[in-house]
């Protein structure tokens, strides 16, 4: 339920605030529902909630509605959270959708990859991973406000969550029926986490993200695109880190460090326990 950088509250507000920004909509209002485990404590839930307030309030969202119910010890396993949005398309403006992207479009992040699965792994104990590594959680909307404001036009937009980079870019190729090219040379990843991938045969591409976008957008518009981004506090370290081709449709492919391709398939499974 917590974890460093972030915890279940703040994660069930981000989460849809994101969802809805990710087809260019304008997130406005929340409901939320919490089914509470007998015996949790108070002092946790009081604590969750005002992080969830705190999240709500930093997206400029308004929680609108709620319900509470409690469970027999044992039937949930300390707290579930479930959060449904509203949000608007401004008129005008065309929603980023998955079947946009195109050939000879550049393909954009946010910021470094896998930080929000590294943290919620090491913070399990599990596996004795000890590590500096916060969650990236984090409301993107006004990312993706700044990113319309610059006049680029936006071809699709995702936020790489469960099954982190591999699954959004995937899903991508297939829906546009394009080839994903990534450089893997590009991709950015703190040592800390390549450290972390590396001892548990992760890859980084794999690994979940909670506040992290990726952005298609025409070469045209990469430097207006990045000048938007590196103006905002969670796109500061935005980077280029591949581009479209049309062949083979439906594809991602890795140019490696070394010079050589790989396909990034799908995941299959999980890597971590969901707790999103």
């Amino acid at each position: 339920l917590f974890f460093p950088g972030g915890d279940i509250g703040r994660l069930s507000i981000c989460g849809t605030v994101n969802d809805l920004a990710m087809v260019g909509a304008r997130p406005a209002w929340i409901a939320a529902a919490f089914i509470i485990e007998e015996g949790f404590a108070t002092e946790d839930l009081d604590r969750i909630v005002r992080s969830a307030a705190a999240a709500a309030r930093e997206a400029g969202v308004t929680v609108i509605a709620g319900d509470t119910k409690v469970a027999e010890r044992g039937a949930v396993d300390g707290l579930f959270i479930t959060t449904t949005g509203v949000g608007l398309v401004p008129t005008g403006r065309r929603s980023a959708r998955a079947n946009r992207v195109e050939p000879g479009d550049a393909v954009l992040v946010s910021g470094p990859l896998g930080d929000h699965g590294i943290a919620v792994l090491a913070a399990r104990g599990d596996l004795a991973l000890q590590t500096t590594i916060e969650s990236d959680t984090a409301p993107l909307n006004g990312l993706v406000e700044a990113l319309y404001a610059s006049g680029a036009a936006v071809h699709a937009l995702r936020d790489p969550t469960r099954g982190g980079a591999a699954a959004a870019l995937n899903e991508l190729a297939g829906a546009s029926g394009v080839c994903v090219v990534i450089e893997e040379e590009r991709v950015p990843v703190r040592r800390e986490v390549a450290a972390a991938c590396e001892i548990l045969g992760f890859d980084p591409l794999h690994v979940a993200n909670e506040g992290r976008l990726l952005a298609f957008v025409p070469e045209a518009d990469v430097d207006r695109t990045l000048a938007a981004f590196h103006a905002q506090p969670y796109g500061a370290a935005a980077c280029r880190i591949g581009r479209v081709e049309a062949t083979p449709a439906g594809r991602v492919l890795l140019e490696t460090g070394i010079g050589g391709t790989r396909i990034v398939d799908m995941p299959s499974g999980e890597l971590l326990p969901r707790i999103c």
